[in-house]
């Protein structure tokens, strides 16, 4: 049985079925096809309906890293196509670690950290225009610039390239300018 329709008017529809005239509807939409309605409801609207993620193998995650628990936010983790870095506890002050993206698998309790605030680190942020620099926010009001070593850490950086004070809240969020190499910082505006 097949089912027709053409539109005379916006509310009104006239519907024929196998070509005999069914009487005129008023509507404010043409009627559906069951099938045509029930395959709406079942089917997901987003372009990207077809797509679907596969679980990576356990050799190429990471694995033991500890990461913060403090909350605030941001993403506890910046990447770029060297380095992968994520904000880590520590005693005495922030820390985070970068991790060249060749090493995957079981990271030591001991592997090195970039630790020089000296209160919890709350954003990093690798620099666009060099992959060995990174940019690290703290709750004790300062940003620190660092340099990564091309081959990833193998101690620990106590000191940075760049410390900016002044600052009179704590710096929850860090961004680099997207065409030049400078470095802005938002602060927590309710302290």
């Amino acid at each position: 049985m097949r089912s027709e329709c053409s539109y005379l008017r916006p509310s009104l529809c006239e519907c024929r079925v196998s070509g005999v005239a069914a009487e005129t509807l008023e509507a404010e939409s043409p009627p559906h096809d069951s099938q045509f309605t029930m395959s709406r409801r079942v089917v997901r609207t987003s372009k990207f309906r077809h797509v679907f993620g596969q679980a990576v193998k356990a050799d190429q995650c990471y694995d033991d890293i500890r990461i913060s628990q403090m909350t605030w936010d941001s993403n506890f983790c910046s990447v770029n196509p060297k380095f992968v870095a994520m904000i880590v506890d520590a005693s005495g002050g922030g820390a985070f670690m970068v991790l060249p993206l060749t090493k995957t698998g079981r990271i030591d309790m001991s592997y090195p950290t970039v630790c020089g605030h000296t209160g919890p680190v709350l954003d990093i942020e690798f620099c666009p225009h060099n992959d060995n620099i990174i940019a690290s926010g703290s709750e004790d009001c300062s940003v620190m610039i660092w340099e990564i070593p091309d081959g990833g850490l193998t101690t620990s950086l106590t000191d940075p390239v760049v410390k900016l004070d002044g600052h009179s809240k704590r710096v929850g969020i860090l961004s680099w300018h997207p065409t030049t190499k400078c470095m802005r910082s938002f602060l927590q505006q309710f302290a």
